[in-house]
């Protein structure tokens, strides 16, 4: 029987006139891996509080089982500056005598790659993020609550993340934008949408399959109950006929569609996103030859010769430390190497947009970064003015005199961009975009730059970003040494492989970052094999490929019924048996869906040879 940790009943947060959660039901069940999304501002982060107990809801019930211990690894951490590593992550243990702990934490840290001696206060963002998601994992809780680990992580770190939420035995809520880290470790994904939690079995690529037929459906619905109260308005308006008693009833059933109507929270609307191009610089960007850099013995870069052309779109792969920001500033000019040249290319405008939002005045208010002076911003062949251009990017013509420091890291990301793409721009450099943008945005970002006419420099270790973005990537391979790639990030995998040993056995994977890449995605996918014998196609396969089709679709409506049960956050609290029982035929359906695209890949390539033949 499936374990019930924590239950929302009917819970309501808002802050001011703003609700976060809205009546929201939630049910969080032993061993799962729930992914929770949602735009920037839905109150994710407010809602981790509840889970965990720093907030109080207003209204409604948190049911907590007995005893749950939970532990939350938050965006920035807190961490003992004045504490080793060792030492911060054993806490009070050893005084509780726990002798246990020191191995389970010299064991992380072997693991990471860190320095048990090492001094808190010294360490990087990214290794600060990995320490206390280390002491997280040490502490065994029955909770784990994670808000946007990948943050700050490199490749090996998210790898080494995935691995460790898919050994451990706690059970985690993760709220994060990596689309990629969803499909690899969630097994359930939550929404939270205009104060509502909706449930998903699954990972994230289904949940967008299904999001979409829900957000088809609530259209289509919300269109008939519009039309519907139309014609309720006009009726009432004629005037005589409402005033009769027998249609009282008729009244009253339009005012309760009056206040349904009012009550009805619209969806927010997406980022409307568009870039000022410049003037079309010249066909080469930046040209290095056998250039060299070092900081004292740190080789950053070791006689690297490389050309950018315009239109190209490379990605900067590397862990945290290798030099990837030094070598976007040496290609663009603004650092000078030891050694080696490098030759810009004419007429270059580059518009930068850096992980740090270094670039945004706190003091000054939202239409001043945009454009400083002025009140019209001009994108292309179109002028806008700044209010009209900052509701582009969601935020309203009333925080337009905002001062920066009021914004969220969400905010504070889109009021990047939209300072960026107002000006002028052949070149777009930026280093990690990604963070602190909710998926949608993201993908809107994406588009735009697979439009953009100018040449684009990226460093990001979001993978699902890169591999829709990128050309080609640009690798730091270790010892200041660079490796061009063609394609994403996929195609990096795939290549490396190709270039490298086989790879080690399961087990040295998952306790090793920089191998634990699954190999079915680093090669290339083998050919169906065909079984001996004849190549033929008998009279019964012939009549069982014309019933496959029909057998696929019989699958898949029982999955989207099953899927449909499941999304029910009621399901979860009145009937949780049930809930693994589905997940249980889910996954059996799953198995056997495989089995028919196998059997009827295998039949039509027989029948296609048959034909050949013939």
């Amino acid at each position: 029987m499936a374990v019930s940790l924590i239950t929302l009943t009917d819970v309501h947060l808002a802050f001011g006139h703003h609700a976060l959660l809205d009546g929201a039901e939630l049910t969080i069940q032993q061993g799962e891996r729930i992914g929770l999304i949602g735009r920037n501002g839905a109150g994710k982060s407010s809602l981790l509080k509840i889970l965990d107990g720093r907030l109080d809801p207003d209204d409604g019930e948190v049911m907590r089982m007995s005893g749950l211990t939970v532990a939350t690894v938050e965006q920035e951490p807190a961490l003992d500056d004045d504490a080793t590593i060792m030492e911060f992550l054993c806490g009070d243990y050893i005084e509780r005598e726990d002798w246990q702990r020191p191995a389970v934490a010299g064991a992380l840290i072997d693991q990471l790659g860190l320095q048990a001696d090492a001094r808190i206060a010294s360490l990087s963002g990214g290794t600060r993020k990995r320490v206390a998601l280390a002491r997280a994992l040490a502490d065994q809780p029955d909770l784990l609550l994670l808000d946007e680990p990948t943050n700050h992580l490199d490749f090996d770190g998210i790898l080494w993340l995935q691995n460790m939420l898919a050994e451990t035995r706690c059970t985690v809520v993760v709220i994060t934008h990596d689309r990629r880290f969803l499909d690899e470790a969630a097994t359930r994904i939550v929404e939270l949408d205009r104060g509502r939690l909706y449930s998903f079995p699954g990972n994230f690529s289904q949940w967008q399959a299904r999001k979409a037929d829900m957000l088809e459906a609530e259209q289509q619905q919300q269109a008939r109950f519009d039309k519907f109260l139309a014609q309720e308005e006009a009726w009432i308006r004629k005037g005589v006929e409402a005033r009769r008693t027998r249609n009282e009833g008729r009244v009253r059933r339009l005012e309760q569609l009056r206040r349904e109507r009012a009550e009805r929270r619209e969806r927010m609307g997406n980022v409307r996103m568009a870039v000022a191009e410049g003037a079309r610089s010249g066909k080469l960007v930046a040209e290095l030859q056998n250039v060299s850099h070092s900081f004292g013995e740190r080789v950053i870069v070791r006689n690297l010769s490389t050309t950018i052309m315009r239109r190209d779109r490379i990605g900067l792969i590397g862990p945290n430390g290798a030099g990837k920001t030094t070598l976007l500033r040496i290609i663009l000019g603004e650092l000078k190497p030891n050694s080696g040249t490098v030759r810009l290319g004419t007429q270059l405008t580059v518009g930068y947009f850096d992980q740090m939002r270094a670039g945004l005045d706190e003091a000054a208010t939202l239409a001043e970064v945009i454009n400083p002076g002025s009140e019209w911003v001009e994108i292309g062949d179109q002028r806008k003015h700044v209010m009209s251009y900052l509701e582009d990017f969601l935020f309203p013509p009333a925080r337009a005199q905002s001062p920066v420091s009021s914004l969220s890291g969400g905010e504070r990301a889109r009021l990047a961009l939209a300072r960026m793409f107002a000006r002028p721009t052949n070149v777009l450099v930026l280093d990690e975009p990604t963070n602190d943008l909710d998926i949608e945005t993201l993908e809107l970002l994406e588009d735009l730059l697979q439009d953009y006419s100018g040449t684009v420099l990226l460093v990001s270790h979001d993978r699902a970003f890169l591999d829709n973005v990128v050309t080609q990537t640009l690798v730091a391979e270790g010892n200041g040494v660079w490796r061009e790639y063609a394609g994403g990030y996929e195609d990096w995998i795939v290549q490396r492989a190709a270039d490298t040993p086989a790879p080690a056995p399961a087990a040295a994977r998952k306790t090793t970052p920089a191998t634990s890449e699954k190999t079915k995605e680093a090669a290339p996918a083998a050919a169906p094999r065909r079984r001996g014998g004849s190549s033929r196609l008998t009279n019964w396969e012939a009549r069982e490929l014309e019933g496959l089709p029909d057998a696929i679709a019989e699958v898949e409506a029982r999955q989207e019924a099953l899927g449909a049960e499941l999304a029910d956050p009621a399901l979860y609290q009145q009937n949780p048996e049930r809930v693994s029982q589905i997940n249980e035929e889910l996954a059996a359906l799953e198995t056997r869906l495989t089995e028919l695209f196998d059997r009827w890949e295998l039949l039509e390539s027989k029948r296609a040879d048959q034909q050949d033949a013939d």
